[in-house]
């Protein structure tokens, strides 16, 4: 109650939650308001897209709840993107850009999110809409304007605001996590990567690309001075007796057969998903020099041609290849908040243009997904095989 100034807008934030909760084809304000009992077209418009919300103690409040249902020392915290495809180019964000949902370039918009997955279930509990740079150019002003984007609001990378997510998330210290995961869009920012490094106790597992420089052993690396503009400088090199780095997937191909292990990481509907497995630990390369010592995982499709998945961790010297293929297993469950509160509850389904618009409608579907996940496990009817399969 106190998340609003308005007590109608508590009658609006009921109404609008119910509508995603019933059957309409159209999740979508004017269904919705035309349907449930009570309901005002313009009135529930002007809520979600105008009225003034206390989205952060929302925000803090559902986690909470989240905290009481699925909070587990092991949890992991999943970072991806999910694309809304869009006509017209006058919602905040839309742009032609890559479409995840699609597979392609489309013009859309892009969120970036945050889940939560633990062995009592699933929940997304951050996001933020990605704005193109091209928003922040001096032609799109007035759109800006109409679209009530924030005054101080600064282009971001979708890395770049997956480690300000994190940084509060741990921070506030409501849920607790061990891991984090991610793909490549991620992995490849030092920004995003330094952001979890600097968080004690927290391992990630990150998708890479196949074409990721590494050394199986440390090449060594000397100091070399030299004379520039009068002064001696010194900078680090590659010893004389150092090989060149080699991608990932040349270190797939070389990977005797007796060192891949069969692994069983869910159920699909046509049976047990199996991979093959690899691990080994490498050294990275950046700028042509070694950087630190991780650990690569493989993964490998069973046939004649096989395809191959490749991720980076951080885990201890003595961490288990069952860990690590458990972990690459859990990004499944990102995938599922996506799709269970794009068909089930509508969170595809808006017509607002607003930056406030778009936050509201999105966090709404977030609360509603996580209402019919605490309606299950209070009914002891949840499946939690998302994670326990792979462990």
């Amino acid at each position: 109650a106190d998340c609003f100034e308005r007590s109608e807008s508590r009658d609006h934030f009921y109404c609008f939650m119910a509508g995603q909760f019933s059957e309409l084809e159209r999740k979508s304000i004017e269904p919705i308001a035309i349907a449930v009992e009570g309901g005002n077209v313009r009135a529930m418009q002007r809520f979600v897209s105008a009225a003034p919300w206390d989205d952060d103690k929302i925000m803090t409040k559902y986690r909470n709840l989240v905290k009481e249902d699925l909070a587990h020392p092991d949890a992991a915290i999943i970072f991806d993107e999910s694309g809304f495809v869009k006509k017209g180019d006058d919602s905040i964000g839309v742009a032609k850009q890559y479409c995840g949902s699609l597979g392609k370039v489309e013009n859309c918009q892009v969120g970036v999110f945050a889940a939560y997955t633990s062995p009592y279930g699933y929940a997304l509990i951050d996001k933020q809409l990605y704005l193109p740079q091209k928003w922040f150019l001096p032609d799109y002003e007035i759109r800006r304007q109409k679209c009530n984007l924030p005054e101080d609001t600064a282009f971001k990378t979708k890395p770049e605001i997956a480690a300000q997510m994190l940084k509060q998330i741990a921070e506030e210290q409501i849920l607790p996590f061990k891991y984090v995961l991610a793909d490549s869009v991620y992995a490849d920012s030092p920004h995003f990567v330094e952001a979890v490094e600097a968080l004690v106790g927290v391992t990630y597992l990150l998708q890479v690309p196949k074409n990721t420089l590494c050394w199986l052993k440390h090449p060594g690396a000397v100091t070399k001075q030299y004379q520039y503009g009068g002064k001696t400088l010194s900078k680090k090199v590659l010893s004389d007796h150092a090989k060149n780095p080699i991608a990932l997937s040349t270190v797939a191909e070389s990977i005797n057969r007796f060192f891949w292990y069969r692994k069983t990481v869910s159920e699909g509907t046509k049976g047990p998903i199996v991979y093959e497995f690899s691990k080994r630990q490498i050294v990275l390369a950046q700028d042509g020099l070694p950087k630190k010592t991780v650990w690569l995982l493989i993964r490998r499709t069973i046939g004649d041609d096989p395809v191959y998945s490749f991720y980076l961790s951080n885990a201890s010297a003595s961490v288990r290849l069952n860990t690590l293929v458990w972990l690459s297993g859990l990004r499944w469950s990102i995938e599922q908040c996506f799709e269970e509160t794009k068909t089930e509850l509508g969170m595809d389904h808006y017509e607002v243009r607003k930056f406030p618009g778009w936050h509201h409608h999105i966090l709404t579907s977030m609360l509603a997904h996580f209402f019919l996940w605490h309606l299950k496990i209070r009914l002891g009817k949840k499946s939690t095989s998302h994670y326990a399969f792979a462990a």
